[in-house]
């Protein structure tokens, strides 16, 4: 099988037939990239893989039923692209470095979304337009570091260009009329300043030089992605999780509810109804604007935000249930005890880590898990998602 996506038509839920097959890379067998570290694996023994793996941390609590797991399109399910740009101004490269610090181009990268690719090529033609010097690790010359491109369910998209410093920034303002021509699917486009020599994505400091948020329509709802939120990089499994976190809230008829690192709003916006009171808390202050912008153009006013650190939160005026939806790292000591005392009824837990997720639960020993479903975040790797219904007892 070529390099190219294996689509699978419903993405959701796979043709039992096609769990048996195997995605082939062509820059995984060469070695080129080895990030998807399960690639060549069929896709059914991943996913029986990912479940034993759950099963094993939250074997604790053997009476939990485990729904059956989502799953995903084994391949071009991703809607980020997180490019270093190589090379030259006049030949770069968009994929990663190797051993040497040399850009390998990934551009025919399988698990992207076929939108993706299709942008690739006028982005390589802009840089050696504007004369964008691709950033050289061992000399620690050059300026451009990245290219960061979203893209959303409309087939918009969000390109974000990394630099040292703000150098190429005229030249990218005088031919970013060409571009946008190129591409009109360009909906949002930054600069992003990242001086520092270090092996971080992105810096503090982000230049808006056309439109300012990118409209991710999914489930009825509208969320507002700007250049640093965050978004699940699948977003029909992120539709997915919201769905099901909303089915649990609406089985709890829970009249106040609170969504704990809510990101854009995306579980508060989708949990929200005429009756029900949700209340969002974030860290991020650009997260918090994209979610109050989202919840007053869906005309929710029972929907609100405060910027803010979710651990520190005090639960003397309990909700009726609480979604959380923590980093890796997953809620810590401080916020699991504020929960164990809490006296809420219901917490959806949806993490990313069940290591942190396992070791959470059982810091929090009023609650048993009563429900369980794995969600195919990240095919092709041996992370995955899972979300957990906990009750008081």
């Amino acid at each position: 099988m070529s390099h190219e996506a294996m689509i699978l038509g419903e993405a959701a839920q796979p043709a039992p037939s096609l769990l048996s097959g195997a995605m082939q890379c062509g820059y995984f067998d060469r070695f080129e990239c080895r990030s998807c570290t399960l690639m060549g694996v069929p896709y059914g023994t991943q996913i029986d893989g990912k479940l034993a793996h759950a099963r094993q941390l939250l074997a604790a609590w053997p009476d939990a039923q485990w729904l059956p797991p989502m799953l995903s399109s084994p391949a071009a399910f991703r809607n980020r692209a997180k490019m270093v740009v190589g090379g030259t101004a006049e030949n770069p490269t968009l994929g990663i470095l190797d051993a040497a610090q040399h850009g390998v181009d990934l551009t025919g990268c399988g698990i992207l979304a076929p939108e993706l690719h299709v942008a690739f090529a006028p982005i390589k033609a802009f840089i050696t337009l504007a004369h964008l010097t691709p950033y050289d690790v061992p000399t620690r010359r050059g300026e451009l570091k990245h290219a960061l491109l979203t893209l959303s369910p409309d087939s918009d998209l969000m390109l974000r260009f990394v630099l040292r410093s703000t150098e190429p920034l005229g030249r990218i303002r005088k031919h970013l009329p060409s571009l946008l021509a190129t591409l009109p699917q360009l909906a949002v486009v930054s600069v992003n300043l990242l001086p520092e020599h270090k092996a971080v994505l992105e810096g503090d400091e982000e230049i808006m030089l056309h439109g300012e948020t990118l409209a991710m329509r999914l489930g009825g709802h509208t969320l507002h992605l700007r250049p640093a939120s965050f978004f699940q990089t699948n977003t029909e499994i992120a539709a997915a999780l919201y769905a099901q976190a909303r089915e649990w809230i609406d089985e709890t008829s829970a009249h106040s509810v609170w969504d704990l690192y809510c990101g854009v709003g995306g579980f508060a916006l989708h949990v929200a109804g005429p009756s029900r009171h949700v209340h969002g808390v974030e860290i991020s202050a650009a997260a918090i604007d994209s979610a109050r912008l989202s919840a007053a153009e869906a005309g929710l006013t029972n929907v609100t935000f405060t910027v803010g650190d979710a651990t520190a939160l005090s639960a003397a005026e309990p909700p009726d249930a609480i979604i959380v939806n923590p980093p890796r790292r997953g809620l810590g000591a401080q916020l699991c005890a504020t929960l164990e005392a809490s006296g809420v009824q219901t917490i959806v837990y949806s993490s990313c880590n069940a290591v942190t997720l396992a070791r959470d639960i059982a810091a929090m020993p009023s609650y048993r898990p009563q429900r369980i479903r794995l969600f195919d975040m990240f095919p092709q790797t041996d992370h995955y998602e899972v979300m957990v219904l906990l009750a008081r007892v």
